[in-house]
């Protein structure tokens, strides 16, 4: 919540909504500022006349007038508020991910396990498969129910490499159902996903997400080094150490 206070201190100083289009660097990037922090008020869900107020917010403190409501004062309030905007926006996500995923697990081929996750095979592998302990190298390309794209290592032409028991529970259980070679599509209800508070402003919380994952590899965990050995002390012929 601390990050969502220094957000909304920033925002009080971001340009005035009638400052002239950016054209400096210096004023691109205080721009920039004003895009970042309204992502970051994102997770409010501030409707057009709930806006209304926080601009108003905006133009008081700018103008260095006695304030109708003290930051400090409201801190609890704005946390609060906070906490409940994005629990209800999660609960909105489930509820619009249901038809959804009902669908998917009826899907030819698709296997809902016990956890939620639900996994269709695209390609079958041949090669070995992965534990929760191996290392692996994958491609994927991640996206929500509506097929917008959020991350994908296939656009950025670079698999990745992670141990398979450091990722979401969805990755850890979906992975570890491929052979090397094989490609699946896993779809990761929230619950074994980001869960309800997400990763904004990219992913909102109780996002169902759908990854296409390619197990390209097991990789081997580099060997550790083996301890030097000590050197035993030697001894004279009058048993005295050298």
């Amino acid at each position: 919540m601390r990050k969502l206070m220094i957000a909304v201190v920033v925002l009080c100083m971001a340009v005035p909504a009638w400052a002239a289009q950016p054209q400096t660097e210096d004023q691109k990037t205080l721009y920039a500022l004003g895009a970042l922090v309204t992502k970051q008020l994102s997770v409010f869900n501030l409707s057009a006349d709930e806006y209304e107020y926080v601009q108003q917010g905006i133009t008081d403190a700018a103008a260095g007038k006695t304030l109708t409501a003290d930051p400090e004062a409201y801190k609890q309030n704005i946390n609060t508020l906070a906490m409940a905007r994005m629990q209800a926006a999660a609960q909105k996500q489930k509820d619009s991910a249901k038809p959804y995923l009902e669908k998917a697990a009826k899907e030819k081929g698709a296997e809902k396990l016990a956890s939620g996750l639900i996994y269709q095979p695209i390609k079958a592998g041949t090669g070995a498969q992965p534990k929760a302990t191996d290392n692996v190298k994958v491609h994927y390309t991640g996206s929500f129910i509506d097929g917008k794209v959020f991350d994908s290592s296939v656009q950025r032409g670079q698999p990745v490499e992670f141990p398979l028991g450091q990722v979401i529970p969805c990755w850890t259980e979906g992975v570890g159902k491929m052979k090397v070679g094989g490609k699946a599509k896993l779809i990761c209800p929230s619950d074994i996903a980001y869960g309800d508070q997400g990763r904004p402003p990219v992913i909102p919380g109780g996002a169902t997400l759908v990854f296409e994952v390619e197990l390209l590899d097991i990789v081997k965990a580099p060997a550790a080094a083996a301890p030097k050995a000590t050197p035993k002390t030697q001894k004279s012929k009058t048993g005295s150490k050298k």
